[in-house]
């Protein structure tokens, strides 16, 4: 047998070191899971929001490539339902406002009835200026063609003619029938900020309510123009520490680029 030089020995255990410390950090470098991403758009706080509202959120075709360019991996659209439950829709304010033509609330308008219908209106202001209300199967079909998951909050205008006996049927199968038509095919979650409807997705779709899903991560309340996403920063690290299973933020595109590096 050869005899090892102390050159070879020195070499060898060097390298084992190495190895050894490099198995060992990797884990913490990534011990962290990097948690899917739902994109969310901004709504102005403080008094009078409405005013200040550019109509960034995800209702429409635009805003949704623009989530996954962003690097989204889900979105979050907003399910209301025009006059008497005939239509379930994609938009997220009581009422026109931020749409052509004269204010009125959405439950109010029927869908194509009347010359100042939800259908041909526009919206009037912002980056996806020019862009229509879009239905609920709709905004499915497209989300489902970007590869994005579906997270629907149900608004709490809804439940007047959700609770209505003589509307209530017909209303929740304009919301209920899209879902099950297409959530063998693709990922669809669902939520609502009115206790009694939150009560009622979980019993109509058991198995699609949110939960956990979509913690809200950013700590910047969200204005226009629009404050620096460097502002969220300490609030994204103190939930992403938490392993949370998918994050909710106004800002998908810089939250992709900050995660680099933090999770694997």
């Amino acid at each position: 047998m050869k005899l090892r030089t102390k050159a070879a020995i020195a070499a060898s255990l060097t390298m084992t070191t190495c190895v050894t410390t490099s198995m060992a950090a990797s884990p913490a470098a990534h011990a962290l899971a990097c948690p899917p991403v739902f994109g969310h758009g901004g709504y102005p706080s403080g008094p009078n929001p409405w005013d200040r509202d550019q109509v960034r959120q995800p209702n429409n075709v635009r805003a949704l490539n623009d989530q996954k360019a962003w690097g989204a991996d889900g979105v979050e659209g907003d399910v209301q339902l025009t006059r008497q439950g005939t239509k379930a829709v994609m938009w997220h304010n009581t009422t026109t406002n931020g749409l052509t033509g004269t204010r009125k609330n959405i439950t109010a308008l029927w869908w194509t009835a009347g010359s100042d219908n939800l259908r041909d209106r526009r919206i009037a202001r912002g980056p996806y200026q020019g862009e229509q209300v879009y239905t609920l199967r709709q905004w499915l079909d497209h989300v489902r063609s970007r590869g994005l998951i579906a997270l629907l909050e149900v608004k709490p205008e809804a439940r007047a003619v959700l609770s209505d006996p003589a509307y209530a049927t017909a209303a929740w199968k304009e919301i209920s029938d899209p879902i099950r038509e297409r959530q063998a095919a693709q990922r669809i979650l669902v939520y609502s900020q009115d206790s009694w409807i939150q009560a009622e997705l979980g019993r109509r779709h058991p198995g699609l309510l949110k939960g956990a899903e979509a913690r809200w991560t950013d700590g910047v309340g969200w204005e226009e123009p629009p404050p620096a996403w460097s502002g969220n920063a300490s609030r994204w690290q103190e939930v992403l520490n938490q392993a949370p299973k998918s994050v909710m933020t106004n800002y998908p595109k810089e939250y992709r680029a900050w995660l680099t590096g933090k999770c694997g």
